[in-house]
């Protein structure tokens, strides 16, 4: 993992923000799964995850049930990265 430009969460573009968004809400997820609950292209999918990965928003295991696809889920460094919803204030 390498640290873009102190690029965060709220910096990438909106495809990576809904594919981490589907992760928080359905994860862990493989790609499939994630093109499957966002209705992403494969293509943007992944170019998604690699955004995701590169800021650690993000992280990749094995999938057991098939080893040839791997299985992502976000992490705790993800979450203190930047929302991409701002906060509401009273």
């Amino acid at each position: 993992m390498t640290q873009t430009d102190g690029e965060t969460l709220a910096d990438l573009p909106p495809s990576a923000k809904l594919v981490y968004k589907v992760l928080e809400h359905d994860g862990p997820l493989t790609q499939k799964g994630i093109v499957e609950e966002s209705m992403l292209s494969a293509r943007t999918v992944r170019y998604a995850l690699e955004r995701l990965d590169d800021i650690g928003a993000v992280e990749e295991d094995v999938y057991f049930a098939d080893a040839r696809q791997n299985l992502y889920d976000v992490t705790d460094a993800g979450d203190c990265e930047g929302d991409p919803e701002p906060a509401v204030s009273d």
